[in-house]
């Protein structure tokens, strides 16, 4: 396989990542073919390959709403396993909010508009997006944000979620060298947020909203991914400054309201 072609690989990759973190569709499920053609040919190791296939085997030999009432069960309840990447940051802090206008201005620079209902930090949305970007970008785009894949990745790994094996492969593409045993050091004492209890005592302090209108696109649509024609590969850096995993055992609404997302334009 050549440099490009490899390239191209690891691009598609993302986009087969994106889907099958996403809600589950039904596209995901008739696409099986492809996405597994995709993920035997990102060049990944063995052991990793096979672990991805048999994720896309076991969940797309399920009814539809099987797999979507465990998606629910595992993302949707607490707030540990979010799907948006500055809960982990910024958690409720008036800092999100501007880290998310200033993600929504990069993508309008690469081309890229979202509809009303999307949020930037989406993980799906923004593994398409890094998709676009070439294989240098996507990856130290990649590597900026491995301490919250990390942290997935742990959580996922301590509930005994098959989950994982996704996230394990965005640290794979990253050539991510963070400190996993560290992570489930620091999460070890965690207690679980999405049983009734914790849940009823989240509820009682604060009403809380995922944005899952943001849902509602569809994996094989093409409402949201940009064209060819909308790829920049340029060097735009993404830093997720001071994170720090540490602070994860405690609660994610008092995560670091001192992170803070500095997103710049280095085009020269």
């Amino acid at each position: 396989m050549s440099e490009s072609t490899m390239a191209e690989a690891n691009m598609d990759i993302l986009n087969v990542l994106s889907c099958l973190i996403d809600y589950p569709r039904e596209g995901v499920i008739s696409n099986k073919g492809e996405l597994e053609g995709v993920i035997k040919n990102a060049g990944l190791q063995t052991p990793l390959e096979t672990n991805l296939l048999a994720f896309v085997d076991t969940h797309t030999s399920k009814e539809l709403l099987e797999w979507q009432s465990e998606y629910d069960a595992l993302f949707e309840r607490g707030r540990s396993l979010a799907l948006w990447l500055f809960e982990h940051v910024h958690g409720e802090s008036r800092d999100r909010g501007q880290a998310m206008v200033d993600l929504t201005a990069l993508y309008r620079e690469a081309g890229l508009e979202l509809s009303q209902h999307e949020l930037p930090d989406y993980i799906p949305l923004f593994l398409e997006f890094l998709s676009t970007q070439g294989e240098e970008n996507a990856k130290k785009w990649l590597q900026d944000m491995e301490h919250i894949l990390g942290l997935l990745f742990c959580r996922l790994e301590k509930r005994n979620s098959d989950y994982a094996v996704l996230f394990e492969a965005l640290l794979t593409i990253a050539d991510s060298d963070v400190n996993l045993d560290d992570i489930r050091e620091q999460i070890s004492g965690e207690k679980r947020d999405d049983t009734k209890e914790a849940l009823d005592k989240e509820w009682e302090e604060e009403e809380v909203t995922f944005g899952a209108d943001s849902l509602e696109k569809s994996c094989d649509s093409a409402v949201n991914r940009p064209s060819e024609s909308q790829r920049r590969d340029q060097d735009i850096p993404i830093s997720w400054v001071d994170f720090d995993t540490s602070k994860q055992s405690a609660p994610l609404n008092q995560a670091s309201a001192s992170a803070e997302s500095s997103l710049s334009d280095t085009r020269g």
